[in-house]
């Protein structure tokens, strides 16, 4: 398995409105693709954050359906939205689950 985990640095802060479309984009991903075994998506809540205000993790069956994940139309609908919402930041890690 392969986590893949991103966070969000927006200009200002997201308004309610934003963050649930947000949302409820990500949480979609499972319908459109393929590979996902489980997803999360939230803001940060312990002021620890340094400025990135939302934080993903998706979480894949292998690595070729993460490299599938990156050009998903789905997936790249959520790109342009968060840049539409003023991102100005992400860092993105990207690592094997070892059992």
């Amino acid at each position: 398995m392969y986590e893949h985990m991103v966070l969000f640095r927006f200009a200002s802060e997201p308004t309610q409105e934003q963050l649930n479309t947000l949302y409820g984009m990500a949480h979609r991903f499972p319908e459109h693709i393929p590979g996902i075994v489980d997803i999360a998506i939230g803001r940060d809540t312990t002021g620890r954050n340094q400025g990135f205000q939302v934080g993903l993790t998706v979480r894949f069956v292998d690595r070729a359906a993460l490299d599938a994940y990156g050009p998903h139309p789905k997936h790249q609908e959520l790109v342009q939205y968060s840049l539409e919402m003023g991102r100005t930041d992400i860092i993105v890690v990207d690592f094997p689950i070892e059992s």
